[in-house]
């Protein structure tokens, strides 16, 4: 169309300006934080979400400290705080502390995502195996070579015959079988509708835990117990940041595809242009 890229650029500005005044002042009950790179050099932006029916981004805050989600929080009246039921993040502390501050009742609406809990299980079974590998190759044994995504894969992906075909590896006594066991205990907790008895599994799981010897295994348990209040919401709002995974990896097409971008500005501009959800089209009369 013979337009240059600042042009476009120019277009998509004005759009995301008139689409976030017609936004007006609107309750979120479910919101998302998470943070999103924006170059190399541990460059980073905070994406707030809507993670109602129809997800779509509300924020993008420079960088992922604790005035990138200040400023949105900031940004709505005391009613659209008031009701706000629940906010889903990492254990990430510049976070939590600014929800603490600006959302009533924060305390009991902050839920770690059980996602990322996941992530630091299955990382601390991948620890165990790598180091266990290792040492089993130096002796010659290749028990564990190419057994990788067996040990990560959830039960429920096995069909039956994998199933059984891995029956020997998961009864073995390998440290990695071990660490396999525990967190295939934990998986439990997730099931749970009482918070009191999902608690009770915890201390049982965590005795065992730290008991294992297994040092990736003991450093996750340490951490989930340190946080374990605001994972143990997740059993009464039920609410992950699936939603907001599912717009990173569009967030990730969006830098794919402008080559990367030379300000956090402009990254912004393009995110919610494409991930907010606005009314982006000049009115016609």
């Amino acid at each position: 169309m013979g337009l240059t890229w600042a042009e476009v650029h120019g277009v998509m500005e004005r759009a995301v300006r008139r689409g976030l005044e017609r936004r007006g002042e609107e309750v979120i009950e479910y919101l998302g934080v998470d943070e999103k790179s924006f170059q190399k050099q541990h460059e980073y932006v905070t994406v707030v979400c809507d993670l109602g029916a129809r997800p779509r981004v509300l924020a993008v805050g420079d960088g992922r400290g604790r005035a990138s989600l200040d400023g949105f929080y900031e940004r709505q009246s005391e009613e659209q705080r008031a009701g706000i039921k629940a906010v889903v993040m990492d254990m990430w502390g510049p976070y939590i502390s600014s929800t603490l501050e600006h959302v009533p009742g924060a305390a009991d609406k902050i839920v770690f995502d059980k996602f990322h809990v996941v992530a630091h299980l299955k990382k601390a079974i991948d620890d165990v195996r790598k180091a266990e590998h290792k040492q089993l190759k130096g002796l010659g044994d290749t028990t564990l070579t190419g057994t990788k995504y067996l040990w990560l894969m959830a039960r429920r992906r096995f069909d039956r015959g994998a199933w059984v075909d891995f029956e020997a590896l998961r009864k073995s006594d390998l440290r990695t079988a071990r660490a396999w066991a525990i967190v295939e205990l934990f998986s439990r907790f997730w099931n749970y509708l009482s918070p009191t008895w999902a608690r009770k599994l915890f201390e049982r799981w965590y005795a065992w835990a730290i008991r294992s010897r297994l040092e990736p295994i003991k450093k996750v348990a340490r951490m989930i117990k340190a946080h374990l209040p605001n994972i143990l919401t997740y059993l009464r709002h039920r609410v992950t940041n699936a939603a907001t995974e599912g717009m990173n990896a569009k967030i990730q097409w969006i830098k794919a595809t402008g080559r990367g971008f030379t300000n956090r500005e402009n990254f912004r501009v393009a995110i919610l242009f494409h991930c907010g959800g606005l009314d982006l089209y000049p009115h016609t009369i």
